[in-house]
């Protein structure tokens, strides 16, 4: 439940449908699943795999299988990430807050407004990592495990209801067409990047988020049965995700376009919810409540990886770790929050990134922290896996509590960690640089 709910967060619900709708509809949902079957889920078995064979960190997992200084730094570039990334990922977090109680007391609400009024967001965003510093603080069973095992079924109740309602609006047959009946001709090399790049966010390997979960299993436990119910879990809340939004869109608002990009779900929705009869409102608060959730549950693993290499590797007490860190991500939070108030600083800067024009201090994270080194520790890990260690070892560790991982899983596994992953992965690196041409964000 807890590396389930650090895989499902505001990547499903609020960046997935936005991504699909910007890439033709069901050709992206199809190409996204398969990215997430041959790629995503042999990434997240050798993360596992990782952490348990070590019981250990990111860096200390590294470390403790023998890898030098050079592969220890992609056990610190996951430390980083989840640190960097956990500050801007709490500004879009501290907008579910506000906009819980916006639909609660149904005042409407201009986004643009709201996103460049500093005195709503910057609070918003550090009252959401002091909710994650509260879980974290709890530690593993105390902290983690019990908030998962809370939230997790909260969230696919309130995904559940809402779903069940957008799908039984009159006229949304055709937001569902859209959805989920795939034109094939709308597939390109932007459109399987971005499915990747997805299936990555989504999926959170690359992160350091399941090292240091499976650094917690026991040896007995069926690293293939969780990896699956992980891979399903979250590939489920996206696919829901979806359905809660674009059936609602094209049945209530059939003239706003599904590409509205990241403001989709807070633009768009809270007019959807309006005209949804009886109780649009409480609907409202619920799915941004839902998202709240969805937030949470991946912030306090963002937080426990850096927590954890503090712990492990600087023998700070969870207390200090967790404080430190936290404190330390609320001022780095603050620049990505100011960074949608058009005119300052934050706002303006930027950075041409092999022809990349990148703008604003929130995308430079997201680029930098959110998909450039993300994609860079997936290759670094799958090539450390694969070809610098004996990756019959880690295929071992997989069989482990798992005997039916035995002979052919044994040998896909093998091949696509060895060969498919960093082939792929390489092939998207070097799309970001523009070798094949402009180069296309993942």
């Amino acid at each position: 439940m807890a590396a389930g709910g650090s895989a499902v967060g505001l990547g499903n619900i609020w960046r997935f449908p936005y991504i699909t709708g910007q890439n033709g509809g069901g050709a992206f949902v199809f190409v996204y699943l398969v990215c997430v079957l041959l790629i995503g889920l042999p990434l997240l078995l050798n993360e596992i795999a990782l952490g348990r064979k070590s019981g250990k960190n990111p860096v200390g997992a590294i470390k403790e299988t023998g890898g030098n200084r050079f592969w220890q730094s992609s056990g610190v570039l996951c430390v980083v990430v989840c640190f960097a990334v956990l500050s801007y990922y709490s500004v879009i977090a501290g907008w579910t807050i506000g906009y819980i109680f916006t639909e609660l007391i149904n005042i409407p609400v201009d986004f643009e407004v709201f996103i460049q009024t500093p005195l709503y967001v910057v609070p918003l965003c550090i009252v959401f990592i002091l909710l994650t510093i509260s879980v974290v603080l709890g530690g593993i069973s105390g902290g983690i495990e019990k908030a998962a095992k809370f939230l997790m079924p909260i969230l696919f109740l309130i995904i559940l209801l809402i779903a069940a309602r957008a799908v039984t609006l009159p006229g949304a047959s055709k937001g569902i067409e859209y959805y989920l009946s795939p034109d094939f001709s709308k597939i390109n090399g932007k459109v399987i990047l971005s499915a990747l790049g997805q299936a990555f966010f989504s999926l959170s390997v690359g992160w350091g988020l399941m090292i240091t979960f499976g650094s917690y299993l026991p040896k007995g436990n069926n690293i293939i049965k969780s990896s699956l119910w992980i891979a399903g879990m979250d590939s489920t809340v996206a696919l829901m995700g979806g359905l809660m939004i674009f059936p609602a869109l094209f049945a209530l608002l059939p003239g706003v376009s599904p590409d509205e990009g990241p403001a989709l779900v807070f633009n768009v929705l809270p007019r959807v919810f309006d005209q949804i009869e009886p109780f649009g409102n409480i609907i409202g608060g619920l799915f941004f409540l839902l998202l709240l959730v969805a937030a949470l549950t991946s912030s306090i693993s963002m937080l426990e990886v850096p927590v954890a290499y503090f712990i492990d590797e600087r023998k700070w007490s969870r207390k200090k770790a967790t404080w430190t860190l936290g404190i330390a991500a609320m001022f780095l939070s603050i620049p990505s929050a100011l960074a949608s108030v058009k005119g300052n600083f934050f706002n303006l800067i930027h950075i041409d990134f092999f022809g990349n024009d990148i703008i604003g201090f929130f995308n430079l994270m997201d680029f930098f922290f959110g998909t450039l080194a993300i994609v860079i520790i997936c290759l670094m890990l799958s090539v450390y896996s694969g070809w610098i260690k004996n990756v019959k070892v880690f295929a071992t560790e997989l069989t482990i509590g798992a005997p039916a991982f035995e002979g052919f899983p044994r040998k896909a596994w093998i091949f696509f960690i060895k060969w498919i992953c960093p082939i792929v992965i390489i092939f998207v690196l070097l799309n970001m640089v523009g070798v094949f041409g402009a180069p296309e964000k993942v």
